[in-house]
């Protein structure tokens, strides 16, 4: 996430007029905007095999519905409004006393991990997801090399990297949506993916 040039200070009607108009999406956080790298192929492939294979599973479970990248999340405790890759929301949707297509109370937050986001996304932006209270699990997925590994909040408000997997034949659960993924669907049609995981990260 790289900062505007000029470093000005907005307000939050004028982040919301600008995102109106904007040809790409931008992050907003204690009144800074941040514009939002774009994806990879691969990046793009396992976005969509991801919401996919959820959309299946909670097709049954009416309690959860899960959305894509467009919809804006904001997290009122910190000021941040970002875009997760994919974001489950059970029971009712809530909403931004600023704005009223901006959800607040995600279960599940999941984002696809590339070059260029995967130090924001493991450290960060994980930092500022964790002051929402309904978030129950944060779920990161290599699109570089195969890997999954999954967050979970503990009784006692910790975060703990409870599971995690690095092959294609493997199985990962989404335990607060009773989902269980194969890693193989998961990257299916992506190119060049190897197992394990490992980034190009500096």
């Amino acid at each position: 996430m790289m900062p505007t040039a000029t470093q000005t200070i907005y307000t939050e009607t004028e982040y919301f007029q600008m995102e109106e108009k904007a040809v790409y999406k931008s992050e907003y956080f204690r009144g800074e905007i941040f514009m939002m790298a774009g994806g990879t192929p691969n990046h793009n492939r396992i976005k969509e095999n991801v919401s996919i294979e959820i959309g299946i599973i909670l097709k049954r479970r009416k309690s959860c519905r899960s959305y894509s990248s467009d919809q804006r999340i904001h997290i009122p405790e910190n000021s941040l409004y970002t875009y997760p890759d994919i974001a489950v929301i059970c029971g009712p949707n809530k909403y931004s006393e600023k704005d009223k297509n901006t959800i607040i109370n995600p279960t599940v937050i999941i984002e696809v991990v590339f070059d260029s986001t995967g130090a924001y996304d493991r450290g960060d932006k994980f930092r500022h997801y964790r002051d929402i209270e309904s978030l129950q699990e944060y779920i990161l997925v290599n699109s570089i090399n195969v890997g999954v590994e999954i967050y979970r909040r503990t009784e006692d408000n910790h975060w703990l990297l409870a599971e995690s997997a690095y092959k294609l034949s493997d199985t990962t659960t989404i335990q607060s949506i009773e989902a269980s993924l194969l890693l193989s669907d998961l990257y299916d049609g992506t190119e060049n993916v190897k197992e394990g995981w490992i980034t190009r990260e500096a």
